[in-house]
């Protein structure tokens, strides 16, 4: 069942446990994809659907706002109490809020179904000329962090510099 997304604010009690600042270029979605696996222990039982709202959350912000026109896109994983968030901002869009589309049966416009169907709770807020859309998740404690230096994997070792290649936008 869809749900309105929630307006809330970073809230008290939120840790940061690690973020990542990408170029707003499509290859960034694999990267927020890697961030998220070296932060989190392959065990984490909310792993897969993290990843997967990363996915379309990043997607969103390189396709539908300025991030996506050679700016920026970060993402952000928080701990709280019994959850994790997840937190995407952009650049801005210049035209509307996130919202949950009517299923039309095109090939685009799921995104936020998919983030709605998989988050307990999902929202948004204004971040100056930008908007941070999260998503929160349950999570049973820092146990289940992967990374105890909440750095990146070795595997991760040449993440920004392929981030920030030529090519493929």
């Amino acid at each position: 069942m869809m749900g309105a997304p929630e307006n809330r604010g970073t809230g008290p009690g939120l840790v940061v446990v690690g973020a990542l600042t990408l170029p707003g270029v499509r290859r960034s979605v694999g990267h927020a994809q890697r961030f998220l696996r070296d932060m989190l222990s392959p065990d984490h039982p909310g792993l897969d659907d993290l990843v997967t709202v990363v996915s379309e959350l990043v997607c969103n912000a390189v396709t539908h706002t300025a991030s996506g026109d050679g700016g920026w896109v970060t993402v952000s994983l928080l701990a709280g109490d019994g959850f994790l968030r997840l937190e995407v901002a952009d650049d801005g869009a210049g035209g509307g809020c996130p919202q949950v589309r009517a299923e039309t049966g095109a090939e685009s416009g799921r995104g936020l179904r998919i983030v709605d169907a998989l988050a307990c709770a999902w929202g948004f807020r204004p971040d100056g000329p930008g908007t941070v859309v999260w998503a929160e998740f349950p999570s049973a404690g820092p146990d289940l962090f992967g990374n105890s230096d909440r750095g990146l994997s070795r595997g991760s070792s040449t993440l920004m510099s392929t981030a920030f290649e030529g090519g493929e936008r």
